[in-house]
């Protein structure tokens, strides 16, 4: 029996995230007033995406606790839809954006800090706000998979759309460079056009691998449980 009851995890998650969204919001820095906004940075973006993906999951045990005993089709079958919707957001987003972005600000930051998140960020960030947004996202996205099992898309359909999803910031990243003549990140400043081009290339790589090894690690996970299950029959 768990010591937490994973509805109480999933609520004090999303709690968390909308304190952490809401004190990243308030922050008075220049960034934020140009173009494109907190909007511009992928680290945002994945913080709304892990939110609204915890509200999704908050709304399933709360519906699902509402028509507990019930015998509604119509209910049952929009609970189902809800759950899909939640798997697909598991799959396609939640899991390799949260991964991509932990393992990247923290590779980049540990080579040279200044290419992703510069010294002078710490007068705006306090440290607890940035562990907030670019720690704790994997370990929370991992006891949400640990508690709950996943129905993931066919291989070829999830990597469409994570791909998807890749070009798209790509796409965005370019478009507020060619607006403002400012790269988003520092580290696109410091390399070649050729050189973004790869960097560009092998980042959407790495979160098509991030996609695969959520994939794998739910299969594990569950497949192991349920072979401890029957063992225990």
């Amino acid at each position: 029996m768990a010591l937490i009851p994973s509805q109480v995890l999933r609520v004090a998650i999303l709690l968390s995230y909308f304190s952490i969204l809401c004190h990243y919001k308030a922050l008075d820095m220049p960034a934020h007033q140009t173009y494109g906004g907190s909007w511009k940075f992928l680290t945002f973006i994945d913080l709304v995406i892990q939110a609204v993906f915890f509200g999704v999951c908050v709304l399933i045990d709360v519906s699902s606790l509402l028509t507990k005993g019930g015998d509604s089709r119509e209910q049952e079958r929009q609970l189902r839809k809800l759950i899909g919707l939640r798997d697909w957001m598991m799959a396609v987003l939640a899991f390799p954006v949260g991964a991509f972005v932990v393992f990247t600000f923290w590779s980049l930051y540990l080579y040279d800090r200044e290419l992703v998140y510069p010294k002078l960020l710490d007068n705006f960030i306090p440290q607890w706000l940035n562990h907030g947004m670019h720690t704790t996202v994997l370990p929370f996205i991992i006891i949400e998979m640990r508690t709950t099992h996943h129905r993931y898309p066919r291989r070829l359909c999830g990597l469409a759309l994570v791909c998807c999803f890749g070009v798209g910031y790509i796409l965005w990243t370019c478009w507020v460079h060619q607006v403002t003549g400012v790269w988003v990140y520092p580290v696109l400043e410091r390399i070649s056009p050729l050189a973004r081009v790869a960097f560009f290339s092998t980042m959407t790589a790495v979160i098509c691998v991030f996609y695969v090894l959520g994939e794998i690690l739910n299969s594990y996970i569950w497949e192991k449980a349920h072979t401890e299950k029957v063992k225990g029959e």
